[in-house]
């Protein structure tokens, strides 16, 4: 399946680490010529040098609508032409609450985590219109689809992040551009540490810390990596996803799928825990009630 990307173009936002270098690294090795776009320029250095036919640095602070605008241009500038386009950048946004929020962070926030991706596909649609069509991909969160992944700001920056997916798909539709939207769940980046306001080097320590504590926590006993999510972005810039569009993948290990109790047989179901019902107690119900020959096995 090699090539999957062959003679395609690709912009990713937030490339020189975590998810977004993730993808360039994947994307480079089937096949497509990447502009890399992010504010990291001694790393977007390195990049270049590492892919120096395939990969030219963007720096690009999505904040900022200029900078967002040169760096899809160069797109074609570069390599002739967009088919892809990535909306990987973030951060965490402000830490705050309702109660403690300021206008200023919250706005912040936005322009990273929305307007930036909203102005990524303003200035991408002509070039994918010179070419036939284009997949665009936006990285949302889980906490986007669920109370307690993510501060305030940040989750219902990121919810709004899937309907803008949705509604701009509907859009595009007809222009043949394809827009989705990925939902990690807990991946080792540097995202938790920034978020918390910690310099960029501990920060990137941090993702380790992540990396152990995943497994634990979630249905599938790995660590969320980078490469889980550019595998997912793969998938819907490709062609093997021309009949996606204007909907989400959430990759997160199972974290979403429910409660503790809904996957672990050893922890506790917080409803029988609060009517007073130990788990030695509520298996005797359960062996109790299962039809005769069920018990200890299928009757032979």
């Amino acid at each position: 399946m090699a090539g999957r990307l062959n003679g395609k173009v690709a912009v990713i936002t937030g490339a020189c680490s975590g998810i977004g270098l993730g993808a360039v690294e994947l994307f480079v090795a089937e096949g497509a010529s990447v502009i890399a776009a992010d504010m990291q320029e001694d790393k977007g250095a390195m990049l270049e040098k590492r892919f120096p036919d395939t990969v030219r640095f963007a720096r690009c602070d999505v904040t900022v609508e200029a900078d967002i605008a040169k760096a899809v241009n160069m797109a074609k500038d570069a390599f002739g032409g967009l088919d892809i386009l990535f909306n990987n950048a973030g951060h965490g946004g402000t830490p705050l609450g309702v109660a403690d929020m300021t206008a200023e962070g919250w706005d912040q926030t936005f322009a990273l985590l929305v307007r930036g991706p909203a102005l990524g596909m303003k200035y991408a649609v002509p070039l994918m219109l010179e070419r036939g069509g284009g997949s665009i991909i936006n990285t949302a969160s889980i906490a986007g689809l669920q109370a307690g992944f993510g501060p305030l700001a940040y989750s219902t920056a990121k919810c709004a992040v899937i309907h803008l997916s949705r509604c701009a798909a509907a859009e595009l539709s007809p222009d043949k551009i394809r827009v989705n939207a990925i939902c990690p769940g807990l991946i080792a980046t540097s995202i938790f540490g920034a978020s918390m306001g910690l310099p960029r080097e501990v920060a990137d320590q941090m993702a380790a810390r992540v990396a152990e504590v995943g497994p634990k926590i979630q249905p599938i006993p790995k660590a969320g990596l980078p490469e889980d999510i550019a595998r997912a972005a793969l998938y819907l810039a490709s062609d093997d996803s021309e009949f996606v569009t204007g909907t989400h993948i959430v990759v997160d290990g199972g974290i979403t799928v429910g409660g503790r109790s809904s996957w672990d047989k050893n922890a506790p179901s917080p409803i029988l825990s609060a009517m007073g019902i130990t788990p030695e107690q509520a298996e005797q119900m359960r062996m109790a009630m299962a039809p005769q020959g069920t018990q200890g096995g299928a009757a032979g």
